[in-house]
Order: structure tokens, then C-alpha cells, then sequence
């Protein structure tokens, strides 16, 4: 599977097959709200097509409007670089084959990840594919921000050469981190995994002269959106990110729901035991104190070391059935499904999709798991809904990246006027 395909169909509930054509002659109102509402329209024919190339004239039909307004909507579009033209198509038997369209290949967004143990980065075109993806192990808990920043600032660095060798111009990034954050003021609320409260991040510096800057994001909810739009989600999920902290990120109607205060989807601190330990939220017994990496390495008593080479041991005891291993995997799964029978009776979910170590544990963490799952929430939740992530370690940044994306997917005039005024 090509982890860096977009799919299209399932970008978003809200549009309802993609906003209604609007005839600028006829119009009441200022001609260039409708000439907006429309390039978002063609703009997102094209997206919604997927590895179609559909001409103008196709683009014209499956809109509603005139082949002269299309014609005209594509002309500012491939203008501006966000859209190419590539090959020749016939759209029939008779009549002069029509030059296909797609998202362009040589625009594209960076994708920024920080995280407990790493950090990671990866460029992607406005097609979807990933570019360049590079991934760093980096002990980031307790560092200033400042600092992880510095780090975060080389591997971007990378991206951007590689943007360069590849003729690709950066319009902007997303950067996703492991906790609740204030969007608009570029405000890390609460990252206890990191130890960070309160703290400010400049993400536009990582990226000085991109014309749509750096949009922070929470790192379940971006994986989430990564999953939809990238790997096999389906308009209603519930995302499970598992790493050294346990996330979720909840999917309905093909839309991300992040609550009122944009904290929905905290499956790490749901209380699975009790009198279970402390866990760095604050609370006791959470999920994550049973099923986070660091727990599920220390109860399965793997030393200390590098993140890669602790999965190698502990995926080499597993496979040993070693019972240290097998008991601490076996515990995370059943401790999982205690949390996903709740989340099911409370959300009504109807599918699961696994990622991070969850999907690297997989193998061994299903049987538990589904137990759990039919012993506390019997019907609920279909085996053949719990599914593993297919985008390995990639969900995340194209997660980040796609939310800028899709902002040009929507609002390409704003893009367009920005680009005139620079």
C-alpha cells in the first residue's frame, strides 16, 4: 500500500459531495465570493478524484458549471502552482482529447512530529505523497521547549533540502505534539510526558517565508486525520496511538471531534484499575500505566537503551514466548480492551484502528484484548473492526501535513490572494 495516497472520498463530511456551484453572471452578491466558492469547488473535484486526471471538460460536467468558467477557475489554479496538467485523455469517442488534472507535485507541506523519545519529519505533496521522511530517536522529556525546538529545527533543515533537489516549493507545516494544545496561540496547554505546562512554541520559525506557517496540533488527533485521509479509515473510528503516552483521536462523519475544550479522545487517562500506580496526568490507574511503551518495557523487564533497540528485545522475547514478556503484552491488551468497552458503550463507536507500538505489538496483543473486549462489552465491537494501522510510523506527520493541505483543498482563493499580495 502507498502510505503517501490520498484518498479522497474520505476527506470530509462537511462538504456533502463539495460545495454547490455558484453562475457568477447570475449570482447576487460580489462576483469574487462566488469566484471563491468556485475555484474551492473545482479545487476539490480534482482532490476528490484520487489517481483519476479528470479534464476540464469532465470537471465541468460532474460540477454543473460552464467550460468556460472551469477553464477559466483552472487557469488561475495552474497559474499558481497548486494544480498540473498531465497528459491527454479522451473523454469519449469523439471531440479532441483534454489535458488531465491533479494536485500539483511540485507544492507541498511540512509534516513535523515531536514525541516523547523522537522526532520526526516528512514533506508532502499536495497529491498526498510523502517525499521525504526522516526520524530521529531524541530523549525530549523534561527538555525545554526551546531546545527540543533546536533539534526539531535540524531535521526540518533536511526537508527543506530535500524540497529543493526535488523542485518542490514549501507552502507551509504541521506540527504535532503528545498533548492538548491551544491552536491559535501556539500554546502547549498540558504534555505531562514531556513535562510541559504552559509553554509556548514558535513553530514559524522552523519554517520563516512559507506563506501558510505552521499549524500545531495534537499528535493522536493528527494521526487520526492521518488514518482517514492517508491509510483505511472509515467515516466513524476511534484512532488509538500508542507510544509512550496512550492517545486517541475520535473520527465521525469523516470529521476529527475534539470536544468543547479540544480534549476529547484522552483514552490514555481513561481509569482501568483503581488502586492502580500514579500516572504523570495526575491520576491513578489510567491505561497508560499499563499499556504505554515505557510500562509494557519495564514490566517486561527490557533494560534501558535506545527506543529501537528495546522493541528488538522485547519482539525477540515475545517470539521466544518468554513469560515475563508474554505477561506484560498480555496485560497492555487486556487493559486496552477494558478502556475500548468503555469508550464503546459511551461513543457508540463501531471500529478501532491501532497504531504505534499497538500495531507493532499486534500480533500478540489481540487475543487479550479481544477477550477483554467481550467479557466487559459483549456484541459491541466487531473483531473484524479492530484494525491495525497500515501506515507504520508515516500516520502522524501526514496527519499534521494533510490539515494544511486540506485548508488549500478548501480555501485555494485565500491562498491565491496571499500569493499576490507577497
Amino acid at each position: 500500500m502507498d502510505h503517501g495516497q490520498w484518498k479522497p472520498a474520505k476527506i470530509s463530511s462537511n462538504l456533502q459531495g463539495g460545495p454547490a456551484p455558484v453562475n457568477e453572471q447570475t449570482a447576487p452578491g460580489r462576483v469574487g465570493d462566488v469566484r471563491r466558492r468556485n475555484l474551492s469547488l473545482v479545487m476539490d473535484s480534482i482532490a476528490r478524484t484520487g489517481e483519476g486526471k479528470p479534464s476540464r471538460a469532465q470537471l465541468a460536467a460532474g460540477t454543473g458549471l460552464t467550460k468556460a468558467a472551469v477553464s477559466s477557475l483552472v487557469a488561475d489554479l495552474v497559474e499558481s502552482g497548486l494544480v498540473s496538467e498531465v497528459g491527454l485523455y479522451r473523454d469519449g469517442e469523439r471531440g479532441r482529447p483534454g489535458q488531465g488534472l491533479e494536485l500539483s507535485a511540485r507544492r507541498g507541506v511540512v509534516g513535523m512530529e515531536i514525541n516523547v523519545d523522537y522526532l520526526a519529519v516528512g514533506l508532502v505533496d499536495l497529491g498526498g505523497n510523502l517525499r521525504f521522511h526522516s526520524t530521529v530517536e531524541s530523549r525530549n522529556r523534561g527538555l525545554a521547549p526551546e531546545k527540543v525546538m533546536e533539534r526539531l529545527g535540524g531535521l526540518v533543515d533536511e526537508a527543506i533540502a530535500a524540497a529543493a533537489a526535488a523542485d518542490i516549493s514549501i507552502l507551509g507545516g504541521g506540527l504535532a505534539v503528545p498533548g492538548l494544545v491551544d491552536e491559535q496561540r501556539n500554546l502547549v496547554l498540558s504534555a505531562p510526558n514531556l513535562h510541559w505546562e504552559h509553554e509556548a512554541l514558535n513553530p514559524q520559525d522552523l519554517l520563516e517565508g512559507a506563506p501558510l506557517g505552521v499549524r500545531l496540533s495534537n499528535e493522536a488527533n493528527s494521526a487520526a486525520l492521518g488514518e482517514l485521509w492517508y491509510g483505511a479509515g472509515r467515516p466513524d473510528f476511534l484512532y488509538v496511538s500508542g507510544e509512550v503516552g496512550v492517545g486517541g483521536g475520535v473520527i465521525i462523519g469523516s470529521e476529527l471531534y475534539t470536544g468543547p475544550g479540544g480534549s476529547a479522545g484522552e483514552l490514555g487517562h481513561i481509569v482501568v484499575h483503581p488502586d492502580g500506580p500514579a500516572c504523570s496526568c495526575g491520576g491513578a490507574g489510567c491505561l497508560e500505566t499499563f499499556a504505554g511503551q515505557e510500562a509494557i518495557f519495564e514490566a517486561a523487564g527490557i533494560p534501558e537503551g535506545s527506543l529501537g533497540g528495546r522493541t528488538e528485545l522485547l519482539l525477540a522475547a515475545l517470539a521466544a514466548r518468554e513469560p515475563r514478556a508474554t505477561r506484560a503484552v498480555h496485560d497492555a491488551g487486556r487493559y486496552l480492551g477494558v478502556a475500548l468497552a468503555s469508550s464503546a458503550r459511551l461513543m457508540d463507536i463501531e471500529a478501532v484502528v491501532l497504531g504505534g507500538h499497538f500495531a507493532v505489538l499486534a500480533e500478540w496483543l489481540r487475543p487479550a484484548l479481544l477477550s477483554s473486549l467481550e467479557r466487559y462489552a459483549p456484541g459491541l465491537l466487531d473483531p473484524g473492526n479492530l484494525t491495525v494501522s497500515a501506515l507504520e510510523h508515516s500516520g502522524t506527520l501526514l496527519g499534521a501535513a494533510g490539515q494544511v493541505i486540506r485548508s488549500v483543498i478548501e480555501s485555494p482563493f485565500e491562498f491565491l490572494l496571499a500569493s499576490k499580495l507577497a
